[in-house]
């Protein structure tokens, strides 16, 4: 990220510092750093990233003070100048005027023994921390380990779903194609119909014909057989004739139930709500009851007997697992039931 700290020197105040030197208090371009490092080969200058607050120069960085930090003000635990111990009249009061304040020399072995206080502090937090976030690190990898296997079975659960779903749909749509080849139609009835009236054209003029050789005893033999195959013929037309008024005569139809919106919809209901995701630490969350004439039953397994002279419902465990006494209050909930 680029800085957003102009250089200091007024000839570059467009471009953006780099560096900074708390001796100049002076933010450094590229173009400045160079000449500064001539300059003043034995200042020590930061990068523009680091906080100025930091820095130690041993010089107050309050707003026109450049006096050397030679205090120490108790109340702030803080170094500080003698322009901000001042009272002056007509200046205004320095930060640490009214505080409670002393020389450097006089904290040194005060600050000696924080130091070594801090020190062992240090040394001994850091070892608790370390292993507390190794914890962590555990808790948070079981964490994640149960959702993601939370998430596995969800999916595996509504995969399944899906699946009986779809194998439903395929077969109530091979159902229907096998209900209307088998009972209501017939599509080789059609195509057989569409011949008939060519056939019919035709065995006409081929009967014509025959009677006019029908006379003669030489052709005798071949216009019996031709009478035959016109007979044949004649009888097949008659079936898909019969087949042809059957089909219409019939008005039977199928249909798909639920058919009804509100019988889909209530389905679709059911889908939208399938499924809870419920947190077990949380006893109260989860609890759904079912209420009886003097008592109730919840979805997983706690009942509720009445109590006498009152509205309210005590529920106890039941189960093959005893619960122990000093842990049973901790199962105990108490509702009101609305009348």
């Amino acid at each position: 990220m680029e800085s957003e700290i102009k250089c200091s020197n007024k000839k570059h105040s467009e471009i953006n510092a780099i560096r900074f030197c708390p001796e100049c208090n002076t933010y450094l371009c590229n173009k400045c750093l160079n000449y500064h490092s001539e300059l003043h080969e034995d200042h020590k200058i930061y990068n523009i990233d680091t906080k100025i607050q930091d820095i130690f120069t041993g010089i107050c960085k309050e707003s026109n003070h450049k006096s050397p930090l030679e205090f120490y003000c108790k109340s702030h635990n803080k170094l500080c100048c003698s322009s901000c111990l001042s009272k002056l009249k007509g200046k205004e009061s320095g930060q640490h005027s009214n505080c409670e304040v002393c020389l450097i020399e006089e904290i040194k072995e005060e600050k000696k023994i924080k130091l070594n206080e801090n020190l062992k502090y240090m040394e001994d937090i850091g070892k608790k921390i370390e292993e507390l976030i190794n914890e962590l690190k555990n808790i948070f990898k079981n964490i994640s380990e149960s959702k993601e296997a939370i998430k596995l079975k969800i999916a595996k659960v509504f995969t399944n779903i899906r699946n009986v779903i779809n194998n439903r749909e395929d077969e109530l749509l091979l159902e229907v194609d096998n209900i209307y080849n088998k009972i209501y139609f017939k599509e080789d009835l059609i195509k057989k119909g569409e011949k008939i009236p060519n056939q019919i054209k035709l065995y006409k003029e081929k009967g014509e014909l025959l009677n006019k050789d029908w006379e003669n005893d030489n052709k005798l033999n071949s216009v019996i057989n031709d009478c035959i195959i016109i007979e044949k013929n004649i009888n097949n037309i008659k079936e898909i004739n019969e087949s042809i008024i059957k089909y219409k005569s019939e008005k039977n139809t199928i249909k798909f139930l639920p058919e009804e919106d509100n019988l889909i919809n209530e389905f679709l209901g059911k889908i939208k709500t399938f499924g809870e995701i419920i947190n077990e630490e949380d006893t109260n969350f989860h609890f759904k009851f079912k209420e009886g004439n003097n008592y109730i039953i919840s979805n997983n397994g706690l009942v509720a007997t009445k109590n006498k002279g009152n509205d309210g419902w005590n529920c106890v465990i039941i189960g093959d697992k005893e619960i122990p006494k000093n842990r049973i209050s901790k199962w105990k909930i108490k509702i009101t039931l609305k009348v």
